[in-house]
This record gives C-alpha cells, structure tokens and sequence, in this order.
C-alpha cells in the first residue's frame, strides 16, 4: 500500500491554479494543464519508450528460439545458448513484467484520478468566480456537464498520446532499424506502410475530429435540456403537456444520434482501411522476406524474426487507431467544455483592487445610468446618498429599476455610467469578496444548498458554532419547524438535508432560514428584497421584531410591494420607469399625495375613483 500511496501523492488534484486564466486556443489550452504534470509527462514518455524497446526483442527472441531449434543437436544447440536463454527469461519475466507495473501504476494511481480532478477543479474554480450573468446565459447542467467531461477527455487525450502514439513511433523505428539492419529490403514494406499511415491519419483524423466536437456540443445541449426539465419538475408536471415536453427532449436526442451516427462512419472506415494496410504490409514484408531466404540472402532465424514483428505493429496499429480516434473524440469534448471554460472572466476585481473597509456603511449613487445593454435603458440619471444607519426603502411598480439598484451595489453588473461608493470607496476598485462580506442580504427567491440545515445558515458565518447557528435560528423563530425536521437519510434537525434549492421546506420555512443566515453574518448593511414576503401575517410580525433590533446601527436598503412592511423606513425612495419621482418619509409621501400615495391607497382600500379604470361593457 505505502507503493500506491506514493504514487497517488505525487499529483495533489485541489492545488491552487495559475493566477492566468485558461486560455481560449486548444494548444494552449492544453499546454496550460499539461505544464503543471509534465514532469509525469516526461516520466510517462521514458516508460512507454522502455516497454517499447523492451517489446522490440520479442520478436528477436522469437527468431533466436527458431535458429536454436533448427539446429541438428539439441543438447549441444542448449549447452551454447543457456546464456542467451536466461536473458531471455529475465527479460519477460522481471525486467518487462517491471517496465509494464511502473508505467501501469504511474499512469492509473497519479495521472488518471489526479490529473481528471485537478482539471475539473480548477476549471470550477475559474467557473465559481464568473459573473452572475454568466450564469443566466446558458444551462446550468451544460455548464456542470463541461467541467466533469473535459477533465479526463483532457487527460486520457494526454495520456493516450504519450503511450500509444509515442510506443508505436519506437516500436516502428526500431523494427525498421532492425530489420535494415539484416537487409534493407526487409524494411521496405513497413516504411511503406507507415508513408501510408500518415497518409490515412492526415485524411482521417481532421474529420473524426471536426465530428467528435459535434456530438460533445449535441450531448452537452442534451443534458442542459435533461438537468432544465429536472430542475425546473414541478413547472413541467403544472403547466407542460408530457408531450411538448418529450418533444422539446427528444429533438436534442435525435440531434445527438445524427451527430454520433456521423462520427462512428468515419471511425468505420477509418477502420476499415487500416486494416486492408496492415494486410498488405504482412504480405508485402512475409513475400519480401520469403524471396529473400530463397536467394540465400537471410536466414530462417531472420525470417521468423520479421514476420511477427510486422504482426505486432498491425496489431499495435489497430490499438493506436482506437487510441487516436478516442484521442480526438476527447479533444471535441475539450474543445466544447473551452465554450464555457476558456471564457474571460466577467466582472473580474481589477489588477489593483484593494479591500473594502466600512466605518460607517454611508452609501452613495452617483448619476447612475445602467440598461443591460440595451438601448431603453433601466436606470436614467439616479442619484441619492444614505447615511450611515439610515433605513431606506425603495417603491415602485415592477420594472422601476429597484432590483437592478442593489445588483449594482453587489456589482453583479458593471455599471454603463456614474458610480457607486461606500464610505467614500468606489465599489469598482475594491475586490468583490471584500464588499460582499460586508453585506448581508434576504431576497425574495429564497434558494438554499441541497446541505444540511446547519450548513445552509452557516453559509453566513463558516467559523460560526453550533451555539450560534441555533441562537441565529431561534432569532428567526425557525428553531420550532427545524427541530421537527426529519430528511430521506433519517437525518433530524439541524443536521436534515433539504433537497436541491430547499425544495423539501415551504417558502416561508426557507425564507426564515435565509433570515436565520443574515442574522448570524452581521454585516454593517443590509438588503431586504421583499425579506418577508413568504410568510404568514402572524410569523411575520414576529420576525418583524428581530428585523427592527437587526437593522440598529446598519444602513438598510429594503425593497418590499407590500408597502405596509417598509413603511416604517426612514425614508423612502420611489422609482418609476428607472427614475427617481419621490423621495420623503411615510407621512410625507402621503401628504404629498403622488405615485406613492395613489400605490398605499391601493393596497391599504382606500380606493381613489380617479385611480380606477372605468369598466367598459363590453359589445
């Protein structure tokens, strides 16, 4: 065991990745992964040309064993050779047997589970640190699809390479130099049939490729519509005839088994005519060396030497032709797991982005104009300060622009003009770690780990106890519903696991455990999006009190439609097709009698007859 615990040691699969990026061409791509083993690669490379040369005396072997036995005496043909005998035995007993274990073990105990998740890790590190928009643009499962495959496509294309490619080109060049040396009209046949070999390969090999990368790109669209369907179950049993839905499934099914069906014809006959070349080079190298026996210009030793070495680099063919063809088949899955990963970091901290420090919490936006990309726009010209513990909240239809405000405070979107600051810092020259650790936020799509209870509100605070964890909870008033927990694993309370994105809680169990993690960061500000929304009049009212003691001494940025839960901010800001209309306290918005006052009356039944649209009957 300390053998393989040597050799699984030697590549650490979680270690830091470059500070560069992966870079978008394929060759660099691979070199940037390929440089952190190469000296495996180096090592690998010296074992496959061991057993390789090692290889080239089985036939040598096989042409002494003939000479010796066409002999006329055998005791006196044995007496002579004992010597040469035993170093055969050595050799394919110990010394290749050896060669094989180490090159088997390097390759299977530190290449292929290190190297597969060293890729796989470091490819989610760069995935993790990409924008939020990043992620709304494409599958989640496509995106999770092309970090598993293109780890090990990425090393068995490697390892592949280094062990069958370079065998065959030592094993070849030693035939050849071995039989030339015996006579050079032995090796023409094999010379002949490597100048074809290249030939087929450089016909071949560019289409198996351009189709592999086809049927990886179909296979990823077919599980990014798989995982859509799974993940999004309880929309597709409400709303989606089964038919559509296996409709939408079975187009990406067919568009994978068309692009599968097209890359197995070029491996078809990919095979098929490498195995007519390899037929003729056996004939073409027996007849070659049977005519030379019948001149007298070789002997049978040389005969019975060159007519299994020719069947052992048909047979080593055929192994290489399946290994390019995987080989190029992984590099289509690498080349469509680049599209994801070998993207440029979005939103990425600049070069000399410092820490964010907060005194105060003051919160300044300057002349914003932002519209994600789009020419209308959703911010125009906003402009506001809050001060330091100031309770804010923003109103306005949906649409107005109040999510987008506090995405950009998150600076989940760069900003198209003005900026924002906190405590005099612009938000863009600070780490985006660095400001999100000092921000604590509840939003209205409560979405938890699929991870334990405990683990889902510790995701506030890691370094936090259990003590705090269940004093976080008991704050949230969720310590009741969690006790009462019990998950598929027999698993209870805090230690329940609540399914992918909490599905096993109700919304306003959810809510109060996103609640339960706010409370136990503490940060200095505080977002509330819509924070009880999902609960009943009578939780709400308890938690209500929690929030109040919460937001003391932190700057509150709320956004609520149900005005009566923000009403009692310090003030508040209304927005209206991405602009501020108003801005004043409760009372003072009510006097004031605008957009603010028309949208309380609404909610609260204090109808305005003005405010109402005449109902037409219709004709």
């Amino acid at each position: 065991m300390s053998i393989f615990d040597f050799f699984e040691n030697l590549l650490p699969p979680t270690r830091q990745p470059p500070e560069a990026e992966p870079p978008s061409d394929l060759a660099a791509f691979y070199w940037y992964f390929g440089r952190q083993i190469k000296g495996l690669v180096v090592t690998l490379f010296i074992a496959g040309s061991v057993v390789a040369l090692l290889d080239t005396t089985i036939p040598i072997f096989i042409g002494k064993a003939v000479a010796l036995v066409s002999q006329g005496n055998p005791a006196t043909a044995l007496r002579e050779s004992w010597r040469l005998l035993l170093l055969m035995a050595v050799v394919m007993l110990v010394i290749r047997p050896a060669a094989l274990a180490f090159q088997n073990t390097l390759t299977n105990q530190a290449v292929n589970p290190g190297f597969s998740n060293l890729v796989r890790w470091q490819n989610h590190w760069h995935i993790v640190r990409q924008s939020w928009a990043f992620f709304q643009n494409d599958f989640a499962g496509r995106i999770a699809n092309r970090v598993m495959q293109t780890g090990p496509s990425l090393r068995e294309s490697i390892v592949a390479g280094t062990n069958a490619v370079w065998y065959i080109l030592v094993y070849g060049t030693s035939a050849v130099l071995l039989l030339g040396a015996h006579d050079i009209r032995l090796a023409v046949p094999v010379l002949l049939w490597f100048a074809c070999y290249g030939v087929v390969l450089k016909i071949f090999v560019p289409r198996v490729r351009v189709r592999s990368k086809r049927m990886s790109e179909a296979r990823s669209a077919l599980t990014g519509r798989v995982v859509d369907s799974y993940t999004n179950i309880l929309t597709v049993k409400l709303f989606a005839d089964p038919r559509d839905e296996d409709a939408f499934v079975r187009s990406s099914v067919d568009e994978h088994t068309v692009a599968f069906r097209q890359q197995l014809r070029m491996i078809t006959l990919f095979g098929i005519t490498l195995n007519l070349l390899n037929a003729a080079m056996i004939v073409g190298t027996g007849g070659v060396a049977l005519w030379l026996w019948s001149n007298g210009n070789v002997s049978v030793a040389e005969v019975a030497t060159a007519l299994p070495m020719t069947w052992q680099i048909s047979n080593m063919a055929g192994w290489v032709a399946q290994n390019i063809t995987s080989i190029f088949e992984n590099v289509g899955t690498v080349q469509d797991g680049m599209r994801s990963i070998a993207v440029p970091r979005q939103m990425a901290d600049r070069t000399d982005a410092k820490q964010l420090q907060v005194t105060q919490g003051a919160i300044r936006f300057e002349n914003l104009e932002f519209g994600y990309g789009t020419e209308r726009g959703v911010l125009h010209g906003v402009d506001f300060s809050i001060a330091p513990g100031e309770r804010v909240g923003l109103v306005g239809p949906s649409g107005a622009g109040k999510s987008t405000l506090v995405n950009l405070l998150l600076r989940f979107y760069e900003l198209e003009s003005g900026r924002i600051t906190i405590d005099g810092q612009d938000i863009a020259g600070v780490t985006q770690e660095s400001l999100r650790s000092h921000i604590a936020m509840v939003t209205q799509d409560t979405s938890l780990l699929h991870r334990s209870i405990g683990d889902n509100i510790r995701y506030g605070r890691p370094s936090a106890g259990d003590a705090e964890i269940r004093d976080a909870a008991a704050r949230a008033h969720a310590t009741d519903f969690i006790e009462g927990l019990e998950d598929w694993q027999q698993r209870r309370g805090f230690d329940a696991h609540v399914g992918e994105r909490g599905v096993k809680l109700s919304g306003g169990q959810r809510q109060r455990i996103a609640i339960a993690r706010v409370i136990l960061k503490n940060a200095p500000i505080l977002i509330l999006d819509e924070a009880t929304s999902a609960l009943d009049s009578e939780v709400e009212a308890a938690i209500q009190e929690q929030l109040d003691g919460l937001m003391k001494g932190r700057t509150v940025i709320a956004i609520a439609h149900r005005l009566s839960t923000i009403s009692r901010m310090d003030r508040l800001i209304v927005l209206d097709q991405g602009r501020i209309v108003e801005t004043g306290s409760h009372e003072e918005l009510l006097q004031h009698g605008g957009t603010y006052a028309r949208l309380w009356r609404r909610q609260s039944g204090g109808f305005d007859i003005r405010d109402v649209a005449p109902l037409v009957p219709a004709k």
